[in-house]
């Protein structure tokens, strides 16, 4: 039986997005004590604290969901006292029908609530959640991370780990562990969304939206806020980021309230709205081609948020490397193409792998070597859907 200290945890999940939260809400249901690291003081990541708070789609766009489990948990959790925006009801409610011209499977949510109702979640569930707690490097023997170093108000501590889930959102366990990584090429264009109340009420302002990868332009895109993209991986550069972000969003304020003086800014973004940054390069790389695959090692499957149509199985091979035994990562840090890679950075995408790893790390610490019939069986028990075919 192993002895537990304040610093010695079976699980050590790393961020507390989307992907983080699964992650920790999965192992934890399987009886692990698990402990979440988190930088920011609220949980929910880019989709709270950086006010992107569209639950993207968990269907298909034919009418098939595609995303179950712990995705879809967690979108309804986030509307338990009302949705803000784009409420499905002929999904939640079966309110219509469910073809290619009706709405999907997606709502827009309030991020302060979600992110206390999902704090109260992983409580309950026993999970240990450090915030304002950075890691700032791993010890690594014989190919296992064996020990965190965090940096919090408290100074530097080292936590000793069974397995170790990296949901950062930019890999840094990954790579301050030296599993192989990969950036995005393209880098990411400046973003300011925020919120605002008018007369009409409180609304999200979707301002410099994402934009698609080289591969799938086709010139209709629209002009970016400013002439100039971020790795999202840089201190100096995410400082500068978000200065021009803060006044991108006064001076869209300001020009607003020229025709309307009752438009008032409420809430803006508490950290850089980058989408992509850095992500494993794993022992299966995923490609945007592979739609409608099956994969016999597949832990969930997702859509595709852009357009109606495409389904992705997610190969297990794609959440570790062999370098790193006891270390699997989730959410946008899945080992996929540059391309596939705007699919895969969204919510539910990152519900879908970070329950997988959550769950995967419940059962094993090497996971070159895990029974993956027995992690589907465990997925599937807990409401998984593993294959398209089984739709």
């Amino acid at each position: 039986m192993q002895v537990f200290t304040n610093n010695t945890y079976d699980i050590a999940v790393c961020g507390g997005g989307f992907a983080g939260i699964s992650a920790a809400l999965a192992a934890a249901r399987e009886g692990k004590r698990v402990v979440l690291f988190e930088k920011q003081f609220m949980l929910g990541g880019l989709g709270t604290a950086g006010l992107v708070t569209i639950y993207l789609p968990l269907c298909d766009g034919f009418g098939h969901q595609v995303s179950f489990g712990i995705a879809e948990e967690l979108l309804k959790l986030s509307i338990t006292y009302g949705a803000e925006d784009r409420y499905p009801a002929n999904w939640l409610d079966g309110v219509g029908s469910r073809t290619e011209k009706d709405p999907r499977y997606m709502v827009q949510y309030n991020a302060q609530v979600f992110a206390i109702l999902a704090e109260q979640l992983l409580l309950e569930n026993g999970v240990d959640i450090l915030y304002g707690s950075y890691v700032v490097a791993t010890d690594v023997e014989d190919g296992r991370i064996t020990r965190l170093h965090v940096e919090n108000k408290s100074g530097r501590t080292a936590y000793s780990v069974c397995s170790v889930i990296d949901a950062t959102g930019d890999c840094d366990i990954a790579w301050f562990a030296g599993a192989p990584t990969d950036t995005y090429h393209q880098g990411n264009v400046l973003a300011a969304w925020y919120y605002f109340t008018d007369e009409k009420g409180y609304r999200l302002q979707q301002l410099g939206a994402s934009d698609r990868p080289d591969e799938e332009k086709n010139g209709k895109e629209k002009k970016p806020l400013i002439d100039r993209r971020f790795s999202g991986l840089d201190g100096r550069e995410l400082s500068e980021q978000t200065i021009l972000s803060h006044k991108a969003t006064l001076l869209h304020w300001l020009k607003a309230r020229e025709n309307d003086p009752s438009r008032q800014i409420s809430t803006i973004a508490t950290t850089p709205q980058v989408r992509m940054t850095r992500k494993l390069v794993g022992v299966y790389e995923l490609s945007h081609t592979e739609m409608h695959t099956y994969f016999e090692d597949s832990i969930g499957m997702v859509s595709n948020w852009k357009k109606r149509g495409p389904v992705y199985e997610v190969p297990f091979r794609t959440l570790y490397s062999k370098t790193v035994k006891n270390l699997l990562v989730a959410g946008r840090c899945t080992s996929v193409n540059q391309t596939l890679w705007d699919v895969m950075r969204v919510i539910p995408c990152c519900a879908v792998t970070g329950q997988a790893a959550g769950t995967a790390a419940a059962l094993a610490d090497d996971f070159s070597a895990l029974d993956i019939r027995n992690l589907q069986h465990v997925l599937q028990k807990n409401g998984v859907v593993l294959h398209e075919k089984e739709l």
